[in-house]
């Protein structure tokens, strides 16, 4: 296979996320001015795009309050800092089952399962470039967790962010959620070229092994976007294997809390360390504006 190296690339920085690692660092933002403020550092370190989750200030649990969300894309609109700014869509998708023997005896608490229309307000109001569309359901390391998103629901939510102009960033944690990304560009749901998150190494999707990324590569459309990214201390591995690969960059607190052996990482230290890695490969960084123009974006204020 000829050697297919990106040589222009794009870095996303991933800044909270919505697992429980809000008690694991103190470096992980919870309120909309840390997340906001994280954002920034990011993107003045060489992020073009931010990806944001919101999260309770006082506990760290993960959120979908609306106007935590209208906070942190206000707060990033209204800084100096320009940064193409992408919002999950991820939440409202989440079943966790009773015991082996009462499957349906739904834990309540740690359940949040909303419609398309709820789990995109946020979006519709914020009018960020790029959202996240979780492209399928999969069983999560957490118990009796699962990820939920049927066919249905990603047909009703993908054509509400092609109506609102919102470029959805197909989030592949396995092969066959690509497989069903292609069937939804092909209904027209959404639009081609798409653009795509390969999520490798998190349990039990697509493992992280370099034989099942280029796997999932190879079968990403020529004329499709695509960026990667590893989990822990294969975070930093991935930077150099996209890129190679012909993708872009993904890093982040949501995906890795360290920057060295017990040395905790910020936003921004990621960022760095990826961009030191992708110039020393012999490839250049484009930012925010350049993003926009080759995915084609909209850089709007919020409602």
């Amino acid at each position: 296979m000829p050697l297919a190296m990106n040589r222009e690339v794009f870095i996303t920085c991933a800044v909270t996320g919505s697992g429980a690692t809000q008690d694991r660092s103190h470096h992980v933002p919870r309120s909309p001015a840390q997340i906001a403020d994280s954002a920034i550092a990011a993107a003045k370190a060489g992020a073009a795009v931010v990806h944001c989750h919101v999260r309770d200030p006082e506990t760290g649990a993960p959120s979908r309050d609306v106007g935590m969300f209208r906070e942190v894309t206000e707060r990033i609109r209204d800084s100096d800092t320009d940064v193409v700014l992408n919002l999950t869509a991820g939440m409202g998708g989440d079943i966790v089952f009773g015991d082996v023997e009462n499957p349906m005896d739904l834990n309540q608490e740690a359940t949040d399962m909303a419609g398309a229309t709820e789990r995109m307000a946020h979006i519709t109001e914020c009018l960020p470039e790029i959202c996240t569309l979780d492209c399928g359901t999969m069983n999560f390391a957490e118990a009796d967790y699962v990820m939920t998103n049927t066919p249905g629901m990603l047909v009703a939510m993908g054509q509400m962010m092609t109506d609102l102009g919102v470029k959805p960033e197909i989030e592949a944690f396995d092969t066959g959620h690509l497989w069903y990304a292609k069937e939804l560009v092909a209904q027209g749901v959404l639009d081609s070229p798409a653009l795509v998150q390969l999520c490798m190494g998190v349990k039990w999707g697509a493992p992280d092994d370099l034989n099942t990324f280029m796997a999932m590569a190879n079968n990403v459309p020529d004329d499709w976007t695509f960026s990667a990214f590893g989990l822990g201390r294969n975070q930093m591995a991935y930077v150099a294997a996209s890129v190679l690969a012909g993708g872009h960059v993904r890093v982040g607190l949501e995906d890795n809390l360290w920057l060295d052996r017990g040395v905790l990482a910020e936003n921004h230290e990621l960022v760095t360390r990826a961009r030191g890695i992708i110039e020393g490969m012999g490839a250049s960084l484009i930012g925010p504006e350049a993003v926009r123009e080759k995915l084609g974006l909209q850089k709007r204020m919020p409602r």
